[in-house]
């Protein structure tokens, strides 16, 4: 299982946003994070969200934590998963989740 950590890409699961991708790009402590998509690329805000309410990736990208949109962009370019971001998944619903 990947842990939670800065760079790891990630689903949301509730929300507005539920079924596209982003990028845990700061811990603020053991049950919120901060993530982005950014905006332009998957389509979510940067914001603080509920590690319940992500489901983790086995993709991770190499940023500094507290990173801009535009340094996740580059590191996502770097590293070939801009086209992977873009695309929306429908979210896996659990039980629990409900």
């Amino acid at each position: 299982m990947p842990a939670i950590e800065v760079g790891r890409l990630c689903i949301k699961l509730r929300g507005r946003e539920s079924g596209r991708k982003c990028i845990i790009v700061d811990i603020i402590d053991e049950n919120f994070v901060l993530i982005t998509g950014p905006k332009d690329v998957s389509g979510v805000k940067r914001r603080r969200c509920n590690i319940n309410h992500i489901e983790l990736l086995p993709e991770k990208i190499d940023i500094q934590p507290g990173a801009s949109d535009e340094e996740v962009k580059k590191a996502l370019e770097a590293a070939g998963l801009l086209e992977f971001m873009k695309k929306p998944v429908k979210p896996v619903m659990r039980p629990g989740l409900l």
